[in-house]
Protein backbone atom coordinates (compact mmCIF):
# COMPACT_ATOMS: atom_id res chain seq x y z
CA UNK A 1 0.00 0.00 0.00
CA UNK A 2 2.85 2.25 1.24
CA UNK A 3 4.70 2.11 -2.46
CA UNK A 4 1.12 2.41 -4.12
CA UNK A 5 0.66 5.73 -2.63
CA UNK A 6 4.37 6.72 -3.62
CA UNK A 7 3.59 5.73 -7.43
CA UNK A 8 -0.11 7.59 -7.03
CA UNK A 9 1.85 10.79 -5.24
CA UNK A 10 4.88 10.76 -8.22
CA UNK A 11 2.16 10.23 -10.95
CA UNK A 12 0.12 13.12 -9.97
CA UNK A 13 3.09 15.54 -9.87
CA UNK A 14 4.33 14.36 -13.17
CA UNK A 15 1.16 15.20 -14.53
CA UNK A 16 1.10 18.83 -12.76
CA UNK A 17 4.58 19.39 -14.09
CA UNK A 18 3.57 18.23 -18.03
CA UNK A 19 0.90 21.46 -17.46
CA UNK A 20 1.26 24.95 -18.74
CA UNK A 21 2.02 27.91 -16.79
CA UNK A 22 -0.21 31.00 -16.68
CA UNK A 23 3.30 33.49 -16.04
CA UNK A 24 5.00 31.62 -19.03
CA UNK A 25 2.21 33.50 -21.62
CA UNK A 26 2.74 36.95 -22.64
CA UNK A 27 1.31 38.94 -26.15
CA UNK A 28 2.27 42.26 -27.12
CA UNK A 29 -0.53 42.16 -29.38
CA UNK A 30 -2.94 42.74 -27.02
CA UNK A 31 -1.35 45.50 -25.56
CA UNK A 32 -3.63 48.27 -25.74
CA UNK A 33 -1.66 50.98 -28.08
CA UNK A 34 -1.12 47.84 -30.54
CA UNK A 35 -4.85 47.05 -30.88
CA UNK A 36 -5.58 51.02 -31.22
CA UNK A 37 -2.58 51.21 -33.84
CA UNK A 38 -3.93 47.60 -35.60
CA UNK A 39 -7.70 49.11 -35.65
CA UNK A 40 -6.09 52.13 -37.37
CA UNK A 41 -4.46 50.44 -39.51
CA UNK A 42 -6.94 48.09 -40.64
CA UNK A 43 -9.68 50.52 -41.21
CA UNK A 44 -7.14 53.68 -42.52
CA UNK A 45 -5.00 51.62 -45.49
CA UNK A 46 -6.85 47.88 -45.50
CA UNK A 47 -10.20 49.78 -46.38
CA UNK A 48 -10.34 53.13 -46.77
CA UNK A 49 -7.61 53.34 -48.82
CA UNK A 50 -8.06 50.40 -50.88
CA UNK A 51 -11.51 51.72 -51.65
CA UNK A 52 -11.08 55.02 -51.93
CA UNK A 53 -9.75 55.01 -55.56
CA UNK A 54 -11.70 53.31 -58.83
CA UNK A 55 -11.70 49.62 -59.77
CA UNK A 56 -8.32 48.80 -60.98
CA UNK A 57 -7.38 45.45 -61.93
CA UNK A 58 -3.47 45.13 -60.34
CA UNK A 59 -5.08 45.92 -56.89
CA UNK A 60 -6.72 42.67 -56.43
CA UNK A 61 -3.64 42.00 -53.70
CA UNK A 62 -5.19 44.26 -51.91
CA UNK A 63 -9.05 43.84 -52.67
CA UNK A 64 -8.96 39.87 -51.14
CA UNK A 65 -6.84 41.47 -47.98
CA UNK A 66 -10.02 44.22 -47.52
CA UNK A 67 -12.49 41.75 -47.74
CA UNK A 68 -10.72 39.06 -45.66
CA UNK A 69 -10.55 41.86 -42.94
CA UNK A 70 -14.15 42.78 -43.42
CA UNK A 71 -15.12 38.93 -42.93
CA UNK A 72 -12.80 38.49 -39.96
CA UNK A 73 -13.73 41.63 -37.64
CA UNK A 74 -17.43 41.81 -39.43
CA UNK A 75 -16.91 45.77 -40.77
CA UNK A 76 -19.47 47.89 -41.58
CA UNK A 77 -19.15 51.60 -42.92
CA UNK A 78 -20.14 53.47 -46.07
CA UNK A 79 -17.05 53.05 -47.41
CA UNK A 80 -17.09 49.08 -47.16
CA UNK A 81 -20.73 49.02 -48.81
CA UNK A 82 -18.91 51.16 -51.41
CA UNK A 83 -16.39 48.87 -52.27
CA UNK A 84 -18.90 46.07 -51.98
CA UNK A 85 -20.79 47.30 -54.98
CA UNK A 86 -17.85 48.42 -56.93
CA UNK A 87 -16.40 44.34 -56.97
CA UNK A 88 -19.79 43.45 -57.29
CA UNK A 89 -19.52 45.33 -60.55
CA UNK A 90 -16.77 43.98 -61.79
CA UNK A 91 -17.24 40.40 -60.52
CA UNK A 92 -16.76 38.78 -63.79
CA UNK A 93 -12.96 40.28 -64.52
CA UNK A 94 -11.62 39.29 -60.60
CA UNK A 95 -9.56 36.17 -59.98
CA UNK A 96 -11.06 33.22 -58.11
CA UNK A 97 -9.46 33.56 -54.67
CA UNK A 98 -10.85 37.36 -55.02
CA UNK A 99 -14.83 36.18 -55.57
CA UNK A 100 -14.09 33.96 -53.16
CA UNK A 101 -12.84 36.42 -50.05
CA UNK A 102 -16.04 39.04 -51.86
CA UNK A 103 -18.42 36.40 -51.25
CA UNK A 104 -17.15 35.54 -47.52
CA UNK A 105 -17.66 39.16 -46.63
CA UNK A 106 -20.78 39.51 -47.72
CA UNK A 107 -22.15 36.47 -46.39
CA UNK A 108 -21.22 37.13 -43.08
CA UNK A 109 -21.60 41.37 -43.13
CA UNK A 110 -24.52 41.46 -45.34
CA UNK A 111 -27.22 38.86 -45.05
CA UNK A 112 -29.58 40.52 -47.06
CA UNK A 113 -28.05 43.47 -48.65
CA UNK A 114 -26.70 41.86 -51.62
CA UNK A 115 -29.59 39.37 -52.69
CA UNK A 116 -30.36 40.54 -55.78
CA UNK A 117 -26.81 40.63 -56.67
CA UNK A 118 -26.66 37.08 -55.81
CA UNK A 119 -29.40 36.25 -57.39
CA UNK A 120 -28.15 37.37 -60.67
CA UNK A 121 -24.64 35.77 -60.61
CA UNK A 122 -25.76 32.23 -59.09
CA UNK A 123 -27.66 31.92 -63.00
CA UNK A 124 -24.07 32.13 -64.30
CA UNK A 125 -22.17 30.36 -61.93
CA UNK A 126 -19.92 27.42 -63.15
CA UNK A 127 -17.52 27.34 -59.79
CA UNK A 128 -18.78 24.72 -57.53
CA UNK A 129 -17.33 26.05 -54.50
CA UNK A 130 -18.66 30.03 -55.56
CA UNK A 131 -22.11 28.66 -56.86
CA UNK A 132 -22.56 26.78 -53.23
CA UNK A 133 -21.44 29.98 -51.52
CA UNK A 134 -24.32 32.00 -53.42
CA UNK A 135 -26.66 28.87 -52.78
CA UNK A 136 -26.18 29.22 -49.17
CA UNK A 137 -26.56 33.03 -49.26
CA UNK A 138 -29.72 33.08 -51.03
CA UNK A 139 -30.96 29.78 -49.46
CA UNK A 140 -30.52 31.22 -45.55
CA UNK A 141 -32.65 34.47 -46.74
CA UNK A 142 -35.72 32.46 -48.44
CA UNK A 143 -35.44 28.66 -48.33
CA UNK A 144 -38.38 28.17 -49.93
CA UNK A 145 -37.74 30.47 -52.73
CA UNK A 146 -34.52 28.77 -53.44
CA UNK A 147 -34.45 25.21 -52.54
CA UNK A 148 -35.68 23.80 -55.71
CA UNK A 149 -33.29 25.95 -58.06
CA UNK A 150 -30.70 25.18 -56.26
CA UNK A 151 -31.40 21.31 -56.30
CA UNK A 152 -31.67 21.82 -60.57
CA UNK A 153 -28.67 24.08 -60.72
CA UNK A 154 -26.76 21.72 -58.27
CA UNK A 155 -27.72 18.71 -61.04
CA UNK A 156 -26.72 20.70 -63.83
CA UNK A 157 -23.32 21.17 -62.47
CA UNK A 158 -22.68 17.76 -61.71
CA UNK A 159 -23.28 16.53 -65.58
CA UNK A 160 -21.28 19.66 -66.88
CA UNK A 161 -18.50 18.01 -65.07
CA UNK A 162 -19.46 14.29 -65.52
CA UNK A 163 -18.79 13.13 -61.83
CA UNK A 164 -19.96 13.56 -58.90
CA UNK A 165 -19.52 16.27 -56.13
CA UNK A 166 -19.39 15.86 -52.24
CA UNK A 167 -19.34 19.68 -51.53
CA UNK A 168 -22.86 19.77 -53.66
CA UNK A 169 -24.06 16.72 -52.53
CA UNK A 170 -23.25 18.49 -48.83
CA UNK A 171 -25.03 21.26 -49.84
CA UNK A 172 -27.87 19.69 -50.26
CA UNK A 173 -27.63 17.98 -47.18
CA UNK A 174 -27.44 21.48 -45.06
CA UNK A 175 -30.42 22.57 -47.27
CA UNK A 176 -32.02 19.91 -45.86
CA UNK A 177 -31.07 19.74 -42.19
CA UNK A 178 -31.51 23.78 -41.88
CA UNK A 179 -35.30 23.43 -42.67
CA UNK A 180 -36.04 20.30 -40.24
CA UNK A 181 -32.96 19.50 -37.84
CA UNK A 182 -32.70 16.18 -36.92
CA UNK A 183 -33.00 15.32 -33.14
CA UNK A 184 -29.55 14.66 -31.52
CA UNK A 185 -29.07 10.67 -30.05
CA UNK A 186 -28.12 10.85 -26.51
CA UNK A 187 -24.80 11.68 -25.49
CA UNK A 188 -25.09 9.23 -22.66
CA UNK A 189 -24.23 6.66 -25.74
CA UNK A 190 -20.67 8.76 -26.78
CA UNK A 191 -20.40 8.87 -23.53
CA UNK A 192 -20.12 5.11 -23.04
CA UNK A 193 -18.65 4.49 -26.10
CA UNK A 194 -15.95 6.47 -25.08
CA UNK A 195 -15.53 4.89 -22.13
CA UNK A 196 -15.36 1.36 -24.28
CA UNK A 197 -12.61 2.65 -26.27
CA UNK A 198 -10.35 3.37 -23.60
CA UNK A 199 -9.32 7.15 -25.54
CA UNK A 200 -9.64 10.42 -23.90
CA UNK A 201 -11.99 12.80 -25.61
CA UNK A 202 -13.36 16.20 -25.09
CA UNK A 203 -16.70 16.81 -25.88
CA UNK A 204 -17.52 20.23 -27.99
CA UNK A 205 -21.17 20.84 -26.93
CA UNK A 206 -22.58 23.45 -29.34
CA UNK A 207 -26.03 24.80 -30.25
CA UNK A 208 -27.21 24.62 -34.35
CA UNK A 209 -27.17 28.97 -33.95
CA UNK A 210 -23.89 28.93 -33.95
CA UNK A 211 -23.97 32.61 -32.66
CA UNK A 212 -24.52 30.89 -29.19
CA UNK A 213 -21.42 29.95 -27.09
CA UNK A 214 -20.72 26.62 -26.69
CA UNK A 215 -18.46 24.39 -23.58
CA UNK A 216 -15.99 21.88 -23.85
CA UNK A 217 -15.80 19.14 -21.28
CA UNK A 218 -13.71 16.39 -20.92
CA UNK A 219 -13.60 12.81 -20.42
CA UNK A 220 -10.24 10.35 -19.40
CA UNK A 221 -9.64 6.99 -20.65
CA UNK A 222 -11.29 5.86 -17.96
CA UNK A 223 -14.58 7.18 -18.48
CA UNK A 224 -14.35 9.51 -15.74
CA UNK A 225 -15.33 13.63 -16.59
CA UNK A 226 -12.72 16.23 -15.26
CA UNK A 227 -13.93 18.15 -12.18
CA UNK A 228 -12.26 20.81 -10.17
CA UNK A 229 -10.68 20.06 -6.38
CA UNK A 230 -14.54 20.90 -5.35
CA UNK A 231 -16.07 18.08 -7.46
CA UNK A 232 -17.22 20.64 -9.70
CA UNK A 233 -17.46 19.33 -13.48
CA UNK A 234 -14.97 21.40 -14.91
CA UNK A 235 -16.83 23.72 -18.55
CA UNK A 236 -14.58 25.88 -20.76
CA UNK A 237 -16.50 28.34 -23.30
CA UNK A 238 -15.75 27.70 -26.65
CA UNK A 239 -16.92 29.32 -30.31
CA UNK A 240 -17.75 26.84 -33.01
CA UNK A 241 -18.85 29.79 -35.17
CA UNK A 242 -16.28 31.44 -37.62
CA UNK A 243 -16.43 34.75 -38.19
CA UNK A 244 -18.19 34.72 -41.93
CA UNK A 245 -20.62 31.76 -40.28
CA UNK A 246 -20.62 30.08 -43.37
CA UNK A 247 -21.99 26.43 -44.00
CA UNK A 248 -19.39 23.34 -42.47
CA UNK A 249 -18.56 22.46 -45.94
CA UNK A 250 -17.21 25.85 -47.18
CA UNK A 251 -13.56 26.69 -46.26
CA UNK A 252 -13.32 29.07 -43.69
CA UNK A 253 -16.97 27.90 -42.52
CA UNK A 254 -17.99 27.15 -39.15
CA UNK A 255 -16.59 24.31 -37.23
CA UNK A 256 -17.98 21.15 -38.59
CA UNK A 257 -19.80 18.53 -36.34
CA UNK A 258 -18.11 14.87 -35.97
CA UNK A 259 -14.87 13.50 -34.56
CA UNK A 260 -11.39 14.95 -34.64
CA UNK A 261 -8.63 13.39 -33.71
CA UNK A 262 -6.28 15.27 -31.15
CA UNK A 263 -2.41 15.33 -31.84
CA UNK A 264 -0.92 16.89 -29.09
CA UNK A 265 -0.86 20.57 -28.44
CA UNK A 266 1.64 23.29 -30.40
CA UNK A 267 1.47 27.11 -29.79
CA UNK A 268 0.85 28.90 -32.74
CA UNK A 269 2.55 31.82 -34.42
CA UNK A 270 -0.58 33.21 -35.75
CA UNK A 271 -0.63 36.58 -33.79
CA UNK A 272 -4.33 36.42 -34.08
CA UNK A 273 -4.39 32.63 -32.18
CA UNK A 274 -1.75 33.76 -30.17
CA UNK A 275 1.06 32.26 -27.77
CA UNK A 276 -1.47 30.10 -25.60
CA UNK A 277 -1.00 26.12 -26.03
CA UNK A 278 -3.25 24.99 -29.13
CA UNK A 279 -4.92 21.90 -29.15
CA UNK A 280 -3.99 19.82 -32.57
CA UNK A 281 -6.82 18.74 -34.29
CA UNK A 282 -6.69 16.28 -37.78
CA UNK A 283 -9.82 15.89 -39.70
CA UNK A 284 -10.11 12.46 -42.36
CA UNK A 285 -8.70 12.58 -45.42
CA UNK A 286 -6.50 15.59 -44.10
CA UNK A 287 -3.60 12.90 -42.86
CA UNK A 288 -4.88 9.69 -42.73
CA UNK A 289 -1.96 8.44 -41.24
CA UNK A 290 -2.56 9.70 -37.74
CA UNK A 291 -6.01 10.25 -37.49
CA UNK A 292 -7.70 6.71 -36.98
CA UNK A 293 -5.23 6.29 -34.06
CA UNK A 294 -4.44 2.75 -35.36
CA UNK A 295 -8.08 2.17 -35.64
CA UNK A 296 -8.42 1.60 -39.53
CA UNK A 297 -10.00 -1.49 -41.35
CA UNK A 298 -8.71 -1.46 -45.05
CA UNK A 299 -11.25 -3.48 -46.14
CA UNK A 300 -13.99 -0.88 -45.41
CA UNK A 301 -14.69 2.48 -46.64
CA UNK A 302 -13.61 5.76 -44.86
CA UNK A 303 -17.35 5.80 -43.68
CA UNK A 304 -17.35 2.48 -42.46
CA UNK A 305 -14.79 3.08 -39.98
CA UNK A 306 -15.65 6.44 -38.92
CA UNK A 307 -18.81 4.73 -37.77
CA UNK A 308 -17.36 2.15 -35.92
CA UNK A 309 -16.00 4.83 -33.96
CA UNK A 310 -19.05 5.96 -32.81
CA UNK A 311 -22.22 4.06 -30.56
CA UNK A 312 -25.00 2.88 -32.35
CA UNK A 313 -28.01 5.00 -32.00
CA UNK A 314 -25.18 7.99 -33.73
CA UNK A 315 -23.51 5.67 -36.58
CA UNK A 316 -26.76 7.00 -38.92
CA UNK A 317 -27.04 10.15 -37.53
CA UNK A 318 -25.79 12.30 -40.54
CA UNK A 319 -24.65 15.89 -38.88
CA UNK A 320 -22.12 13.87 -37.01
CA UNK A 321 -20.31 13.07 -40.42
CA UNK A 322 -20.01 16.40 -41.42
CA UNK A 323 -16.54 16.63 -40.27
CA UNK A 324 -15.59 13.22 -42.77
CA UNK A 325 -17.01 15.48 -45.71
CA UNK A 326 -15.62 18.69 -44.61
CA UNK A 327 -12.50 16.64 -44.91
CA UNK A 328 -13.31 14.78 -47.80
CA UNK A 329 -13.59 18.23 -49.78
CA UNK A 330 -10.72 19.75 -48.87
CA UNK A 331 -11.09 21.46 -45.10
CA UNK A 332 -7.81 21.17 -43.29
CA UNK A 333 -6.24 22.99 -40.11
CA UNK A 334 -8.81 23.07 -37.79
CA UNK A 335 -7.74 23.29 -34.17
CA UNK A 336 -8.82 23.98 -30.68
CA UNK A 337 -7.18 27.32 -29.68
CA UNK A 338 -7.55 30.69 -27.90
CA UNK A 339 -7.68 34.53 -29.32
CA UNK A 340 -5.85 38.04 -29.24
CA UNK A 341 -8.41 39.45 -31.33
CA UNK A 342 -9.93 42.64 -29.71
CA UNK A 343 -13.08 41.25 -28.38
CA UNK A 344 -14.84 44.57 -28.90
CA UNK A 345 -15.19 44.12 -32.37
CA UNK A 346 -18.06 42.10 -31.34
CA UNK A 347 -19.62 44.01 -27.94
CA UNK A 348 -23.02 43.38 -29.53
CA UNK A 349 -23.10 39.87 -30.71
CA UNK A 350 -24.48 36.99 -28.83
CA UNK A 351 -21.22 35.45 -28.46
CA UNK A 352 -19.48 38.87 -27.11
CA UNK A 353 -16.71 38.03 -25.61
CA UNK A 354 -15.43 35.41 -27.20
CA UNK A 355 -13.95 36.31 -30.78
CA UNK A 356 -14.75 33.88 -33.97
CA UNK A 357 -12.09 32.92 -36.31
CA UNK A 358 -11.56 31.46 -39.93
CA UNK A 359 -13.48 27.76 -38.37
CA UNK A 360 -11.83 26.36 -35.60
CA UNK A 361 -13.06 25.66 -31.87
CA UNK A 362 -12.13 29.54 -29.98
CA UNK A 363 -11.73 29.36 -26.33
CA UNK A 364 -12.63 32.35 -24.45
CA UNK A 365 -9.46 34.30 -23.77
CA UNK A 366 -9.08 37.69 -21.45
CA UNK A 367 -6.19 39.71 -21.49
CA UNK A 368 -4.33 42.09 -19.77
CA UNK A 369 -4.55 45.08 -22.58
CA UNK A 370 -1.25 47.15 -20.07
CA UNK A 371 0.71 43.80 -19.00
CA UNK A 372 0.25 41.85 -21.99
CA UNK A 373 -0.56 38.81 -19.56
CA UNK A 374 -3.65 36.69 -19.20
CA UNK A 375 -6.36 37.63 -16.75
CA UNK A 376 -8.76 34.70 -17.93
CA UNK A 377 -8.26 31.66 -20.46
CA UNK A 378 -10.69 28.59 -20.94
CA UNK A 379 -8.68 27.75 -23.49
CA UNK A 380 -5.22 27.23 -21.14
CA UNK A 381 -7.29 25.42 -19.12
CA UNK A 382 -9.05 23.11 -21.34
CA UNK A 383 -5.32 22.24 -22.76
CA UNK A 384 -3.87 21.65 -19.27
CA UNK A 385 -6.75 19.29 -18.58
CA UNK A 386 -6.67 17.47 -21.39
CA UNK A 387 -2.79 17.10 -20.94
CA UNK A 388 -3.43 16.00 -17.51
CA UNK A 389 -6.19 13.58 -17.51
CA UNK A 390 -5.47 9.56 -18.21
CA UNK A 391 -5.14 8.22 -21.57
CA UNK A 392 -3.29 9.17 -24.54
CA UNK A 393 -4.08 11.38 -27.12
CA UNK A 394 -7.79 10.63 -28.41
CA UNK A 395 -10.81 12.73 -30.05
CA UNK A 396 -12.91 15.73 -29.92
CA UNK A 397 -15.90 15.57 -30.97
CA UNK A 398 -18.56 19.00 -31.85
CA UNK A 399 -22.00 18.11 -31.60
CA UNK A 400 -24.83 20.48 -31.80
CA UNK A 401 -27.30 19.31 -28.82
CA UNK A 402 -30.22 20.99 -30.06
CA UNK A 403 -31.22 25.03 -31.75
CA UNK A 404 -32.11 26.66 -28.86
CA UNK A 405 -31.35 30.38 -29.04
CA UNK A 406 -29.00 30.83 -26.23
CA UNK A 407 -25.56 29.92 -24.78
CA UNK A 408 -24.89 26.40 -23.96
CA UNK A 409 -25.33 26.39 -19.81
CA UNK A 410 -23.31 24.43 -17.21
CA UNK A 411 -26.33 23.59 -15.58
CA UNK A 412 -27.77 21.93 -18.79
CA UNK A 413 -24.30 19.73 -19.05
CA UNK A 414 -23.80 19.18 -15.78
CA UNK A 415 -27.46 17.35 -15.53
CA UNK A 416 -26.57 15.31 -18.71
CA UNK A 417 -23.04 14.09 -17.29
CA UNK A 418 -24.49 13.42 -13.89
CA UNK A 419 -26.82 11.60 -14.88
CA UNK A 420 -24.84 9.20 -17.09
CA UNK A 421 -22.50 9.23 -13.95
CA UNK A 422 -25.69 7.78 -11.83
CA UNK A 423 -26.29 5.22 -14.50
CA UNK A 424 -23.48 3.59 -14.47
CA UNK A 425 -23.11 3.03 -10.24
Amino acid sequence: MKYLLILSLLLSLAEAAAQFSRDSIYSDFVLYQRRTDFDQYLRNNTIQKTFSSGFDKNQEDYYREACWTISQFLLDNTTIQQGMDMLLEHYQELQYDTKRALLEAIYGVYPQRFSNRIATLIQTETQQKLFAMQAAYLFRQNPGQWQEYIRRQTSTLVQQTGTTSPLLEELLKWMDNYQQPISTPPLADLFTQQHQLGKKMIYSLQRQDRDQPGLAIVQDADGHFVRDENGHLQVFAQLARSASNLPYFITNGSTPQGLFSIQGTAVSNNKFIGPTPNIQLVMPFENDSVYWHGRYDSSRTALDNYRQLLPESWQRYAPITEVLYAGKIGRTEIIAHGTTIDPDYFTDKPYYPLTPTMGCLCAREIWNIFSGRINQSDQLQLANSMISSKGDDGWLIVVNIDNQHKPVSREEIEKIVDDWEKSRR
